[in-house]
């Protein structure tokens, strides 16, 4: 699927196809809580995510990932818009698009992260108390 933004010169595609993992990696090498994420790891990440690419043109320049069972739970995370970019609403409507996906709009949804709580809450999600975290397993 696809969505084009109405007042600015952007797009949101789920298409796997259009990712640019070159991209993915570089904006994530930037974020607190995948800098260290291994390029490969990042890639076998997006083969079995939900994944959704934000464009400017042809350039992405921002991402984020759902993993998912399609009909109870779902965990988005990896969210990210390039600075350059940011100011714009797009975060929000990043948001809008993920919550509202077809696939995913009646599950619930988690999202585990240390920023950018206000925008999160006015799309329905609540501050969780715990959360189990597994380091990365840089062998497999």
């Amino acid at each position: 699927m696809e969505w084009i933004h109405e007042n600015l010169p952007y797009r949101i595609s789920d298409s796997t196809e259009e990712l640019q993992p070159d991209v993915i990696h570089a904006l994530l090498r930037s974020s607190y809580w995948a800098s260290e994420r291994p390029k490969d790891v990042i890639v076998r990440s997006l083969e079995g995510s939900l994944c959704f690419g934000l464009y400017n043109g042809e350039t992405q320049v921002g991402f984020m990932r759902v993993v998912t069972d399609g009909a109870t739970f779902s965990w988005l995370c990896d969210v990210i818009v390039d600075p350059g970019h940011r100011g714009r609403g797009l975060g929000k409507w990043m948001m809008e698009v993920v919550v509202g996906h077809p696939r995913i709009s009646h599950t619930s949804i988690a999202l585990g992260t240390r920023d950018a709580h206000g925008l999160y809450e006015k799309y329905g999600f609540v501050r969780q108390e715990m959360m189990r975290r597994r380091p990365v397993d840089r062998q497999n």
